[in-house]
């Protein structure tokens, strides 16, 4: 019996890259079903990662201060790490965690239920290709979402670091 999960992925994946879906599912709907997911699991549990890996990036906002939360697909670096990418569903403007990371890189994500510190880092571009394929190999055809946007997407490694306590 084959795993059915790429399967649903790839479907996911291709419905994504409609208008209908970057524009009212992707950024209305998903985060939404996420937060209920979270909320009924005891925060074990999100929507996205049904279809994707994906984690809860905890920022503090570059303006407000205010801590930010905000559900993301990731992919695994091969040394430990998380790649995240800013696609914001393909806007043509970066999403503000982007933004919350520059002014503050130390910050936590929770994945399957388990919080951790990290210090985020934006890729450099000799790095851009290799990230966008471990990027794509867990979400098929992410990038088209920087070329449908118009900009240069802000792609972060997230590095787990130890807090001083």
């Amino acid at each position: 019996m084959s795993d059915p999960v790429p399967a649903a992925r790839a479907g996911v994946a291709l419905l994504s890259r409609t208008r209908f879906f970057r524009r009212y599912v992707g950024p209305v709907v998903m985060p939404r079903l996420d937060r209920l997911f979270l909320r009924l699991s005891g925060g074990r549990l999100q929507l996205t990662t049904l279809i994707a890996p994906s984690l809860v990036l905890h920022t503090i906002g570059a303006k407000s201060g205010q801590p930010r939360d905000v559900n993301l697909i990731y992919a695994a670096d091969g040394r430990g790490r998380a790649l995240v990418a800013g696609t914001n569903w393909a806007g043509a403007t970066h999403p503000a965690w982007t933004a919350n990371l520059l002014a503050h890189p130390d910050v936590a994500i929770t994945v399957r239920g388990r919080r951790m510190s990290v210090r985020a880092s934006l890729i450099p571009d000799d790095e851009r290709d290799e990230a966008w394929a471990r990027l794509e190999a867990v979400w098929p055809k992410f990038r088209t979402y920087e070329d449908a946007s118009g900009r240069t997407v802000r792609l972060f490694r997230l590095q787990p670091v130890r807090r001083a306590d």
